[in-house]
């Protein structure tokens, strides 16, 4: 008999305060009742840091406020991959690394914190190819570096989950398959968002399609949803998005990004998705809430407390309306 899907929510904790209070973030992420959590910026003594600045010492003092909430983390929002391939101004504000250092430096410190904060998850990108130039000549460079990424995550027996985004080679459902072939490694798998397909100018329908397209290699979901403006983005995909300007974030079953259908094809075929999810290795299928309800950019956003608990219920309201359990934090006389 097959084992029922497991549905773990999380969310992007950060998202809960503009000041990154580690505190504030891991308190509300409690109090709405999440057991899990996604690590991206924290506020460390007068410093905000990104997940991969942090040192040993913060990790730990990390680890520490995270046992005091009762919380678990579910990925590592890693900002991996969003950096130029080529060392040359494109009229981005991108940053360049060389691959070699990048991979012995930014990778590894990456897979050495998730393995400290009991996490298999990484969440990363797909690199920037020279704006204004056509992506498909840089898709071998790309899923070539990406292959060396999640090698080096094979070696601490982790996953590392492509993020499909704007301005980035794996910019839609199809390339991001296209690298998924090349790569062909069972530590790679891709993380689906469908907001970040609506600001690009795909309507619910194509959404839904690329959703479908990628599920076979999807790792776990991204809930972030947009309600575009009366004249679209262009859907071509080599067009740019100014993410800074974005505008039009909603609550979940709120925009055109079709998390009513997405939640129900997770409900339909949750055998199956828990047989995948037992195969790579992990507690259930995580369904990460990052909002940007309030604001959104390039490698973050803001939701506000209140923003972030109206996003937790219009998640649980779409999942109820399609019949999809989940798991939320219980009453325990000891530790909740």
């Amino acid at each position: 008999m097959a084992s029922p899907l497991t549905v773990l929510l999380s969310g992007f904790a950060d998202e809960v305060c503009r000041s990154k209070d580690v505190d504030l973030q891991f308190g509300v992420c409690a109090a709405l009742g999440l057991r899990y959590v996604s690590l991206r910026f924290l506020r460390i003594g007068d410093a905000v840091k990104n997940i991969l600045d942090l040192t040993d010492a913060d990790a730990d003092w990390v680890a520490e406020r995270l046992d005091h909430y009762g919380l678990s983390v579910s990925s590592i929002g890693s900002p991996l991959g969003k950096v130029k391939l080529f060392d040359f101004d494109d009229g981005s504000d991108n940053r360049f690394r060389p691959f070699d250092e990048y991979l012995h430096r930014e990778v590894a410190r990456c897979c050495q914190l998730a393995t400290r904060f009991g996490t298999r998850l990484i969440r990363g990108f797909s690199f920037y190819p020279p704006r204004g130039e056509a992506v498909e000549p840089h898709t071998p460079l790309a899923a070539q570096q990406v292959g060396r990424i999640v090698a080096a995550c094979a070696e601490h027996d982790l996953l590392f989950g492509l993020e499909v985004e704007a301005n980035l080679v794996g910019n839609n459902a199809q390339r991001l398959l296209q690298i998924v072939d090349r790569v062909n490694d069972p530590h790679l798998v891709l993380v689906f968002d469908g907001a970040n397909l609506a600001t690009q100018g795909y309507g619910s329908n194509d959404i839904i399609a690329q959703w479908r397209a990628m599920w076979p290699h999807v790792g776990w979901l991204h809930v972030k949803d947009y309600r575009p403006a009366p004249e679209p983005p262009s859907t071509h995909p080599d067009a740019f998005v100014d993410e800074e300007s974005l505008q039009g974030f909603v609550p979940a079953g709120w925009g055109c990004a079709g998390y009513r259908e997405i939640l129900r094809d997770v409900a339909e075929h949750g055998p199956a998705l828990a047989a995948r999810m037992q195969q790579l290795g992990l507690p259930g299928f995580f369904v990460d809430l990052e909002p940007h309800l309030l604001a959104g950019g390039q490698f973050g956003g803001y939701s506000s407390p209140a923003g972030f608990g109206v996003a937790v219920r219009a998640l649980c309201q779409v999942a109820d309306s399609v019949g999809l359990p989940y798991q939320l934090r219980g009453f325990s006389p000891t530790k909740m």
